[in-house]
């Protein structure tokens, strides 16, 4: 089974406008509203590709009772843990004739320490081993940076499998306790490393030391370049597909959901990182906060080749 772990969703509301102008009023000519976190994500990308998934996280108030309602009627297993405060609502304004956007990330709610037990009670009954769990995103406020660490200490000790894709302090604990892979931008991973310029040329030292932290695996993911996959063993490097982009959010996610999807069928990060570009790039072709369909997933997979 494949587990996501979402800890501080959103509803994601989208606002189309025609110019964006600031200090007046603009209208919207086109709104939608999404489950939005990068657990959620997977879960919704991991249905398009015919693939069952269970969602976990903390949701609470109004705007978490219509995510669960919104993922359960897209027929995704949700097992939540209730939380007193309102989960949160992020909101993006798109621009049609630049095509440019803004995005505004709420806080979210304040989790109190009996909430974070019954996750973790929760998230403990549920282990197996073989299985995956996709932990993403953000640590909602009262959680400590140190959370993924020890959720990814129970997971691999239970003989599951941690994927971590995060940023930040977080990433950097959580890593130290030997996930199964981790999946950060080239940014993050510099900001990791506290590399200069220069240092990122040098792919085969850092990504060593990136490993040598804790990871048993690492993909990279490099925008519209594509991808490269490390392990203690090899270091390859594969292109993306060539798209007409249409709107890169979520991408990175249904990325992650690609990987997961074939490692969790007993492939090695070598056959799996192909589909999980081929899943970024589908995604990435399609409007709004749409994910892609497994049709263009094969249809793109063709492109995805090993560079080096």
């Amino acid at each position: 089974m494949i587990y996501t772990l979402t800890l501080n969703p959103a509803a994601d509301l989208e606002l189309s406008v025609d110019q964006l102008e600031f200090n007046s009023v603009s209208r919207a000519i086109d709104s939608r509203m999404d489950c939005g976190g990068k657990g959620f994500n997977v879960s919704r990308m991991l249905k398009n590709l015919g693939q069952d998934s269970i969602a976990m996280g903390f949701v609470g108030g109004a705007t978490g009772l219509r995510l669960s309602n919104e993922l359960e009627a897209a027929g995704i297993d949700c097992q939540f843990t209730s939380i007193v405060g309102e989960t949160r609502t992020n909101v993006t304004i798109v621009e049609g004739a630049n095509a440019r956007h803004i995005k505004v990330n709420q806080a979210g709610p304040v989790i109190s320490e009996s909430e974070l037990t019954r996750l973790v009670e929760s998230i403990q009954q549920r282990l197996q081993p073989g299985d995956w769990w996709v932990l993403g995103g953000s640590l909602p406020q009262g959680v400590p940076t140190s959370f993924y660490a020890q959720l990814v200490s129970l997971i691999e000790d239970a003989g599951a499998h941690a994927v971590l894709d995060t940023s930040g302090e977080a990433l950097r604990e959580g890593i130290f306790a030997g996930p199964s892979l981790i999946k950060p931008n080239l940014e993050e991973a510099q900001a990791l490393l506290e590399l200069d310029e220069e240092e990122l040329n040098s792919t085969q030292a850092w990504t060593q030391a990136l490993l040598a932290m804790g990871a048993q695996n690492l993909v990279v993911s490099l925008g519209k370049a594509g991808a490269l996959m490390a392990s203690e063993a090899q270091l390859h490097e594969f292109a993306s597909p060539s798209i007409v982009e249409a709107n890169p959010i979520g991408a990175g996610d249904s990325m992650v959901a690609g990987l997961v999807w074939r490692l969790s069928k007993g492939e090695s990060l070598e056959q799996a990182l192909p589909y999980g570009l081929a899943c970024g790039a589908a995604t990435a072709s399609r409007p709004g906060t749409e994910l892609g369909e497994l049709a263009q997933v094969e249809q793109l997979l063709e492109q995805c080749r090993q560079i080096n």
